[in-house]
């Protein structure tokens, strides 16, 4: 057995960051002008992320991105988010 470190484990958490920024960075730069109203599948593909996991980055950035307001608005085929300017 090697007592060497899980290189793959590392590359995971430093891509979940990326993804984490790359989506909080995305968003600031859209709510610039103040609120707005979006569903995940809609913005998938200019983040290049699945709606999936834009709907579990958004339950982060709502509890840790302090430039961003980040409410869940409605339920109606796939999850509203509303995000502003914080």
């Amino acid at each position: 057995m090697s007592a060497t470190a899980n290189p793959s484990a590392n590359a995971d958490s430093t891509d979940d960051l990326s993804k984490e920024e790359r989506l909080k960075r995305y968003l600031l730069d859209r709510a610039q002008d103040g609120e707005m109203y979006f569903k995940g599948k809609f913005i998938a593909d200019d983040v290049d992320l699945s709606p999936k996991e834009i709907g579990a980055l958004m339950v982060k950035l709502r509890d840790s991105a302090t430039e961003l307001t980040v409410e869940k608005w409605s339920y109606t085929g796939a999850t509203t988010w509303r995000i502003e300017p914080a």
